[in-house]
């Protein structure tokens, strides 16, 4: 049986495969990410070195990308900015 200090560690902290569940994409891309130095924070915990993700840093990674997105942030859609006049090329 867990008790609660347990629990709210195992919250707080996820191993590769439930991060992955909790973000809805696969381990391997978690893992080419962590490869590459890309995706959200991860580190190694305990003797053993597992990666492991905190649920919070999770959660704010996957904010930024939602801001980054032109679709999700109407600030960044091209298509809400007034159309630009070219300028005139004069002869040379």
């Amino acid at each position: 049986m867990h008790t609660q200090s347990e629990t709210a560690v195992e919250a707080a902290f996820l191993n590769v495969q439930n991060a992955a569940k909790y973000m809805g994409i696969s381990v391997n891309t978690l893992y080419v990410w962590r490869h590459r130095r890309q995706g959200p924070p991860s580190f190694r915990m305990g003797p053993g070195g597992r990666v492991m993700y905190r649920r919070d840093l999770l959660d704010a990674w996957l904010s930024e990308q939602q801001q980054a997105d032109s679709r999700s942030n109407p600030a960044l859609n091209p298509l809400n900015n007034a159309p630009r006049q070219r300028e005139r090329r004069r002869a040379a």
